[in-house]
Formats: C-alpha cells, sequence, structure tokens
C-alpha cells in the first residue's frame, strides 16, 4: 500500500519530541506539508532544521504556540493554515497516588490533555466538511481503557478523548470527514524513560530497566516491550489516508496486545 498525502496540510500537536515528532516525520514522508508545533519558537525551528538536515524533501512550517491556551491555539492555526489532518498528540501525564490528586490536578488533566483535543477539533471540523474530506485522531492510551492505579486522572482524560472522538465522528457523519482515536500502548520516549525509573531501580541499565518495568508494571504485554514511537506513527499515517477511508468513530490499537480485550 502506498499512503500518498500530497497536497494535505496536517497539523500535529507537541510534536517537537516523542511520539508527535514521529508522526510528523511520517506524515511529511507520506508528502504532506506538516506543521510542527512545540510551545517554544526556537526548539520549533530546531526541530524543522533537524527534520529537514534528515530529509530535504520534508515540507514542514513552523506553528509555534502553547495549545492549551486559547490565543496560543489561534497562533498555531493561523501558522498551520487550512488543516486537512489534526493530530491531537498534545498531553500530560505523572504518577500521583489516587487520594492525593487535587481538583486542581483533576482540572489540570482535563484542560491539557481533553480541551485542547476539543478546542483544536471544533476550529478545524468545519472546514473539513465544507471541502469533504478531512482526519482528526486523537492520540489516546491503553489506560483510557486499563485505568492504572498510580494515574487515575492521566487514565481519565483519555477515556474523555474516546468519548470526544465518537462524538465528533457522528458530527461528521456523511461528510467525508474521519475521526478516530488512537490507543497507544506502552510507548518507548524521554519521557516514558523518566517514567519507568520512577517505578524500578534507577541503577538498573535501561535495557534491564525495561524488562523490569514491563514485567512488574505491564505484564499483559504480549510484546514484552516497549513500543517505539515510529510504530504509533505508522498507524496515525494509515489512517490519515484515503485508504483508511471507511475507519471513522473508531478506537484503533496500538498497544502491543496490552488491553486484555477481543474487540476494541
Amino acid at each position: 500500500m502506498r499512503i500518498d498525502l500530497t497536497g494535505k496540510t496536517a497539523l500535529v500537536t507537541g510534536s517537537t519530541q516523542g511520539i508527535g515528532r514521529a508522526i510528523a516525520v511520517a506524515l511529511a514522508d507520506a508528502g504532506a506539508r506538516v506543521a510542527v508545533n512545540g510551545r517554544r519558537a526556537d526548539t520549533v525551528a530546531s526541530v524543522i532544521d533537524e527534520l529537514r538536515a534528515e530529509s530535504s524533501d520534508r515540507d514542514l512550517v513552523a506553528a509555534a504556540g502553547d495549545v492549551s491556551d486559547e490565543a496560543g491555539a489561534v497562533a498555531v492555526l493561523d501558522a498551520a493554515g487550512d488543516v486537512d489532518v489534526l493530530v491531537n498528540n498534545l498531553g500530560i501525564f505523572g504518577t500521583t497516588p489516587a487520594l492525593e490528586i487535587t481538583d486542581d490536578e483533576w482540572r489540570r488533566y482535563f484542560e491539557i490533555n481533553v480541551l485542547t483535543a476539543v478546542r483544536l477539533t471544533r476550529a478545524v471540523l468545519p472546514g473539513m466538511k465544507e471541502r469533504g474530506w478531512g482526519r482528526v485522531m486523537n492520540i489516546a492510551s491503553d489506560s483510557a481503557v486499563v485505568t492504572p492505579a498510580e494515574m487515575i486522572h492521566y487514565g481519565m482524560s483519555k477515556t474523555a478523548l474516546l468519548a470526544v472522538s465518537r462524538g465528533f465522528a457522528k458530527d461528521a457523519a456523511g461528510t467525508g470527514v474521519t475521526v478516530n482515536s488512537v490507543l497507544a500502548g506502552p510507548t518507548h520516549t524521554g519521557g516514558v524513560e523518566d517514567f519507568v525509573y520512577e517505578l524500578v531501580d534507577r541503577a538498573l541499565a535501561w535495557e534491564q530497566a525495561q524488562r523490569e518495568f514491563m514485567k512488574l508494571h505491564r505484564p499483559q504485554s504480549l510484546l514484552q516491550r516497549l513500543i517505539e514511537p515510529e510504530e504509533i506513527a505508522n498507524m496515525v499515517a494509515y489512517l490519515a489516508s484515503p485508504l483508511a477511508s471507511a475507519t471513522t468513530g473508531a478506537a484503533v490499537r496500538v498497544d502491543g496486545g496490552y488491553i486484555d480485550s477481543i474487540v476494541p
């Protein structure tokens, strides 16, 4: 299968590192014009330089700004232009005992992980519907279904994204626009390395620490390893393409078999 996004503009939030960066690369390599987003303009510019150095064919545009803020979201959308593919990737996570999560933390996780995606989807969906084509993807998590005891506020926010995706898919019914969520499993990023070392001995070498983490804290993974960001990006690139025209309102799993169910 050849994924061709030539002529499409994609906005990937939180795309200067980790999963978001891998998604930006996958979409650009498929021919899309990709708006790279991060809060700091210098960081965004540096990442674009790095990605262009790897491949001069990549069509990348800087879209710096804090999309968790209304004014920042407007600035990012202005920089991106008409968006054909929106990937709501930005998210925060961290561990806190359930009874110690404050009201402010509950609100912060909802506002950043959920409301940001709602705000951007609300902004771009009318244009997509008018043009008769568009893709919206919300990067959720296995935690949306398998709520982790050590971060239920994070799990709550990802569960909410599943409902948001399904609801907006219904709003876009019959228009040629699809809206889906992607259930990403435990993934190898810099932030996750820090998270792993919160739960296992910091004296362990990374490969040993990863194995210990998966054995003790994610034993139901069928991969028995962390997923690489590029593996998540491959699914997103497919869902962004015309090849996925019949997939909408879905929670698509790239979880390494972590979620113990036969159907999504």
